[in-house]
């Protein structure tokens, strides 16, 4: 194959426009969400085309910090197609992961074109019901169907705090912490408590910070990752489809049993119920040493942050604190609006209305993947809307 990706899945993005004459479907993002898509569009007979931004595939992955490990297992996590090596373990790791998005790309034989960024997407102008694909270079492509999969963590955002640019610490958002090496022996506030913040904060410890402290703006809720061979994402997945009182109930009941009473060390147990809360978007924090840290004083939770200035992080409850840095675990944003704001296809918060095999009826032909983060597994759901989409694409076209 002429156009064949190396084993990197990477493809000259020169010769991208001589190759667009039969009008495949593309994919924009070439993370596991649209790499899984363009397998399973393969599998049906559609020619689709990856277009990833970075230089290789799975970029946001690579740079996601060193100690990070699936909270998924390793058999819901693989994609269509191709199974994980065994050796991988349970939890798989970053790196393995990325190994895994690159054997995938090779073993599909996927095409897929980096260095290309999509600016805009607009309907085809003569009214084919194509869409047209405005990118960098000025390249303007045609393809019949779009799916977008450019990522649930697109862009890091950090909030404008009163008197943040007086800081005189270091402030960094945690999609640049890699590791605890640099703060080793130093104060350290990590600001938010989702996954991602509770897992740097436990890193920092063990790492050798000489102090950690968590700022809390709503309690989460805590779940192991696994209870006695028992992974938390299959309870997700089997009580996904139950009513929310009932599964607010037995999570209420299940954390007493599995999880300490951290109240005394500033982590109360949350007020609203797990899956009231999943349904709101905040998804229960998996335990990988955020517990014992915070029981044994090395991470202590404090209020959220208000405000800054100069040297000092002003908390809400008025405390006063002066870390040397502080790491921002406060989320992303989707990023879509430059690319299809014009096409209302964007809810308020700026995600897409629908997602998976569904596109917008303003917007036939158009779909979103990975724009959810279920509690069944951001990969599985991945898997699952990649097999519908393709199925959907193959029968309209």
């Amino acid at each position: 194959m002429p156009n064949s990706p190396s084993p990197t899945g990477r493809t000259d993005a020169v010769a991208l426009t001589d190759r667009t004459d039969d009008r495949p479907v593309y994919v924009i993002g070439g993370g596991p969400g649209g790499l899984a898509t363009a397998a399973a569009l393969r599998a049906r007979g559609v020619r689709a085309v990856v277009l990833e931004k970075a230089d290789r595939i799975g970029a946001s992955w690579r740079g996601h910090y060193d100690r990070l490990h699936l909270h998924t297992t390793r058999r819901w996590s693989a994609l269509p197609g191709l199974r994980m090596p065994r050796k991988f373990g349970r939890w798989v790791g970053r790196d393995d992961l990325v190994r895994y998005l690159e054997k995938y790309t090779e073993h599909h034989e996927l095409e897929v074109v980096t260095g290309v960024e999509v600016n805009r997407i607009d309907p085809h102008p003569d009214g084919s019901g194509d869409w047209q694909l405005t990118a960098t270079g000025g390249r303007v492509l045609r393809g019949r169907a779009v799916v977008v999969a450019t990522g649930f963590n697109h862009t890091p955002r950090i909030p404008e705090w009163p008197g943040r640019d007086t800081f005189t610490g270091e402030l960094l958002h945690a999609a640049e912490y890699r590791n605890p090496a640099p703060y080793a022996d130093k104060d350290v506030l990590v600001v938010g408590i989702g996954n991602t913040g509770a897992e740097i904060a436990a890193d920092l410890t063990e790492g050798g910070a000489a102090r950690v402290r968590i700022a809390v703006r709503t309690a989460p809720h805590i779940v192991r990752r696994s209870t006695a061979g028992w992974p938390a994402q299959a309870t997700g997945i089997l009580v996904r489809r139950l009513p929310v009182r009932m599964v607010d109930k037995a999570g209420s009941l299940l954390a007493r049993v599995a999880v300490p009473d951290l109240s005394a060390q500033g982590l109360p147990r949350p007020e609203k119920g797990l899956y009231s809360r999943v349904r709101e978007g905040a998804i229960p924090v998996q335990d990988v040493g955020l517990i014992d840290a915070v029981k044994s004083g090395r991470v202590v939770p404090v209020a959220t942050v208000a405000s800054f200035d100069k040297d000092a992080v002003v908390l809400a409850d008025g405390t006063r604190l002066t870390p040397d840095a502080v790491i921002a675990a406060t989320g992303y944003s989707r990023a879509l609006e430059p690319l299809l704001g014009h096409l209302d296809v964007l809810d308020g918060r700026g995600r897409p209305v629908v997602h998976g095999a569904r596109a917008p009826k303003e917007a036939p032909g158009l779909y979103f993947t990975g724009f959810t983060n279920p509690i069944s597994g951001m990969l599985r759901e991945l898997a699952r809307d990649a097999e519908k989409i393709a199925k959907r694409v193959a029968r309209a076209h």
